[in-house]
């Protein structure tokens, strides 16, 4: 094991701090959200170039959205359990190969079984192995006290995967969607693959360190506040195992809740929000733009999340997710393009409201169920973001081909997010485990 790093004397007396290297595996796995979510994310750019070149209904089309989304998801507690179990330098790096044989092999398809099993898949599984399952876990390993800023951070990464669509919905222009797709699955895995496995490590004490950069003493304390912090209940006391958390009433309220906003909310943003704005008039290039700053937006958004760490995860999370409700509102009012600013308005208020809920959501499930086992248990939360986006995809491309409008969409985006503010309030995080100043 290498040596701890320990802090330098400086002349004066001081002490000054060496350079902490979970920062390293914060900004690789920046990157591997980044690149991961690059494939999911750039589905609403595909999607209606896929339609025209085959002449399939919406709905048909986004069926394959859809198993992508039910095969993330139900390979998630197995890539969980694998960063549990195995190294997740070579867990990432394998999930970032199959993203890009899943994604280069799409260009080759004609047939929507063919999009069925390398896009929906091949490059789902990929994505379960180097997304948010993995990468969670490692995060947790490396930071305790700043765990809202590290998923927030990590958040900002999905949601500037979104900023991808502009560059994708240009090549598709220039070049075609086949060739759109072979970049972006070899870009993928010669972003993150080399990277994950040179530097990445599971625990600090891989690097003989401790979590956050404390030295041995401040790891000692904090030990010993933490064991009185835990032992100050009986809910913080336990070793937590899939099992046993299966058997909490919180459990089941947050992966509700990640099946309305992450699976329901989310996936319907990702999947037709380019088509929102192409129906109501706007050119591709304008509505991969407008999509594009919605990614920004969310990324900001999550960064904004951080502040949960001082003022109480649902005192940040309940106003967000209504805020975020009345933004989505205002689509009912984008009808044609006399309003160049509403998309704008949209894209910002929603992508930012909405880009404080995972952040704020994960470092919940972290703080109430952390342990060993937690990337088994956050690979569980990802089966009901995939209930959620399994169906809702397909659900809007088949009532936009039964009515002609997204409005019934837009109904369903706003019952979600009410439902998951309320869903929130009734996990109640702020009596179980509240935040430490």
């Amino acid at each position: 094991m290498e040596q701890e790093t320990s802090p330098l004397q400086t002349t004066d007396g001081t002490t000054k701090r060496s350079f902490f290297y979970g920062w390293v595996i914060l900004a690789i796995g920046f990157l591997t959200i980044v690149g991961g979510f690059i494939a999911r994310n750039t589905f609403s750019v595909f999607y209606p170039a896929i339609v025209d070149e085959f002449g399939w209904t919406r709905g048909n089309t986004s069926l394959i959205f859809s198993v992508n989304i039910l095969f993330y998801g139900l390979f998630a507690p197995i890539a969980g359990a694998m960063a549990d179990r195995f190294r997740p330098r070579y867990v990432l790096a394998a999930g970032a190969l199959l993203i890009g044989i899943g994604m280069a092999g799409s260009s080759l398809a004609t047939e929507r079984w063919q999009f069925f099993l390398l896009y929906g898949v091949v490059a789902a599984i990929g994505l379960s192995m180097a997304g948010w399952a993995p990468v969670a876990t490692l995060m947790a390993n490396w930071f305790v006290r700043r765990r809202a800023l590290v998923f927030g951070i990590l958040g900002a990464g999905f949601g500037l995967s979104l900023i991808s669509a502009s560059g994708v919905q240009y090549i598709i222009s220039s070049f075609g969607w086949q060739t759109a797709y072979v970049v972006t699955g070899l870009s993928i895995f010669l972003l993150t693959a080399p990277l994950c496995i040179v530097f990445v490590r599971r625990t600090p004490s891989e690097k003989g360190l401790h979590p956050d950069g404390m030295t041995s003493k401040e790891a000692e304390i904090e030990l010993l506040r933490v064991s009185e912090y835990r032992a100050a209940s009986e809910w913080r006391s336990r070793d937590w195992t899939v099992g046993s958390a299966i058997r909490t009433r919180q459990f089941w309220l947050i992966l509700f809740v990640w099946l309305c906003s992450m699976g329901v909310v989310e996936q319907l943003a990702i999947s037709h929000q380019v088509y929102f704005y192409l129906d109501a008039g706007y050119s591709p290039i304008a509505s991969a733009t407008f999509f594009s700053l919605f990614g920004v937006a969310f990324a900001i958004g999550n960064l904004l999340g951080a502040f949960s760490d001082r003022t109480g995860r649902e005192r940040l999370f309940i106003p967000a997710s209504l805020i975020c409700a009345a933004f989505i509102a205002l689509y009912f009012l984008m009808r044609d393009t006399s309003t160049p600013w509403l998309p704008l308005l949209i894209a910002v208020g929603f992508g930012t409201s909405f880009g404080i809920i995972p952040c704020v959501l994960n470092a919940t499930l972290a703080d109430l169920f952390h342990g060993k086992h937690f990337g088994r248990i956050a690979g569980s939360m990802l089966v009901g973001f995939a209930g959620g986006g399994m169906l809702s995809p397909w659900l809007a491309g088949y009532l936009h081909d039964l009515t002609g409008s997204y409005v019934p969409t837009y109904f369903i985006l706003i019952a979600a997010m009410i439902a998951t503010a309320t869903m929130m309030w009734f996990i109640a995080p702020r009596k179980l485990n509240p935040v430490r100043r």
